[in-house]
């Protein structure tokens, strides 16, 4: 099975709003955060929002990236798009 890759302007499509998923890049993965009450409406703690690279945010979050872990994998993206 072929991983599909995104671009930065695929990416933004995935914000969590109007029923699209909720999906967030960390170090060339895209995640799917969709089903996170902790993401409702593509935000956690108004501070970050789905449809977007979030590598250089999560380095100052409260939490490492091995939460990220528990949601699957829906692609790759290149972070110099």
């Amino acid at each position: 099975m072929e991983i599909r890759r995104f671009t930065e302007e695929e990416l933004t499509r995935y914000d969590g709003k109007d029923s699209a998923p909720a999906f967030v890049a960390y170090k060339g993965r895209v995640y799917d955060v969709s089903q996170s009450f902790l993401w409702r409406d593509g935000e956690h703690w108004v501070i970050h929002r789905a449809g977007r690279d979030l590598t250089d945010e999560l380095e100052q979050a409260p939490h490492g990236a091995e939460l990220l872990e528990k949601f699957p994998v829906v692609g790759s993206f290149d972070e110099v798009n």
